[in-house]
């Protein structure tokens, strides 16, 4: 007998990416005619969950779908789990860049969680192949299967006109303000180039310290709400400046190669497993801001260079991470959990 795939989300809330991508997917399982839901946990399920009462799951739903981080209080034991890996936080390159009491707490709470969570899914998903290898070697060797987040090509598109010549080259960052993420690099940088470039920077966390030493040419845009938002700055941009130490899935660089913008990135993460250097982007060793600077000089000076590496990234967007390639290929994956109990 065929099941039917209905797939339930319960899903703590935690205002990262990783909610971004659940009501995506949900969205999408739903306009492609399945029943898919999402029941929000507050977020001290992930660190206090003896304090949240633990959801029924619905009766319709055939699948539970769940972040390796969900502890296994919310996990029902009558559906068959999936559970997907969206980081790469214990890889031994992530272990510098943490606090003390975050190093403590990934390593003594959030690790023993994935490490059950994973042996007692159904089938594990990982959001990269980085992510995937990172999780075998730090937390459980169990097969685990790649399905890259998508991105919207429909929404994340090149812009319908160039820049003016004399206008700046303009460099775009767009993440966090944390260390993981170098934002620490991005002055260096841009004290290296001179004053034909421009970097606009979201995270809207700066301090008043960090702002006085960094140069006149570095502009806070604030905060991004949308991803309409964040598409129309992509395309009043020339290049992605994205020297992250750590990255499980780069969606940002993904929908910066949808948006036709060169990146200019570091070694040492899933950016590696996605940017082509040369061909969709351009990549610097770890740390190395003169690197990063030389590759924005080249991509500024070189529009042939700059035009043939947005077309590839374009192109290479649609064909390999499109968000509706992602839905065909859960459903593949739901509907063979379902044929094979």
């Amino acid at each position: 007998m065929n099941i039917k795939p209905a797939i339930w989300f319960p899903t703590v809330e935690t205002n990262t990416g990783t909610d971004v991508f659940t009501e995506r997917l949900v969205k999408g399982l739903n306009e492609l005619g399945l029943q898919a839901e999402i029941t929000w946990l507050p977020l001290r399920a992930e660190y206090a969950p003896w304090s949240v009462p633990v959801p029924k799951p619905p009766k319709w739903a055939t699948i539970t779908h769940v972040n390796t981080w969900m502890h296994p209080r919310f996990i029902p034991i009558n559906i068959p789990v999936v559970a997907t890996i969206h980081h790469a936080v214990h890889h031994p390159n992530a272990q510098s860049y943490k606090g003390f009491a975050r190093s403590i707490y990934h390593s003594k709470w959030i690790a023993p969680i994935e490490r059950r969570i994973m042996r007692s899914a159904t089938k594990l998903i990982a959001v990269s192949h980085f992510s995937a290898q990172s999780a075998r070697a730090s937390l459980v060797d169990l097969p685990i299967e790649v399905i890259y987040n998508g991105v919207d090509t429909s929404v994340f598109t090149p812009p319908m006109f160039s820049h003016r010549p004399n206008e700046r080259f303009r460099l775009l960052y767009i993440g966090s303000w944390a260390h993981r993420k170098g934002v620490d690099l991005l002055e260096p940088i841009m004290k290296l180039l001179d004053d034909s470039f421009e970097l606009w920077y979201t995270g809207g966390k700066a301090s008043s310290k960090d702002k006085q030493s960094m140069p006149s040419n570095m502009i806070d845009i604030g905060r991004l709400n949308s991803g309409a938002e964040v598409a129309k700055i992509m395309q009043l941009s020339d290049a992605l400046c994205f020297p992250s130490r750590s990255e499980g899935h780069p969606q940002v660089v993904l929908e910066a190669m949808a948006s036709g913008l060169p990146i200019l990135a570091t070694k040492g993460s899933a950016v590696e497993e996605i940017l082509n250097h040369g061909k969709t982007g351009l990549l610097s060793g770890p740390e190395d801001t003169y690197g990063m600077a030389q590759h924005a000089n080249t991509l500024k000076k070189d529009h042939t260079l700059r035009s043939s590496i947005a077309k590839s990234a374009r192109s290479y967007a649609i064909n390999t991470f499109s968000i509706q390639r992602m839905y065909e290929k859960y459903i593949k994956f739901y509907v063979k959990i379902l044929s094979d109990i």
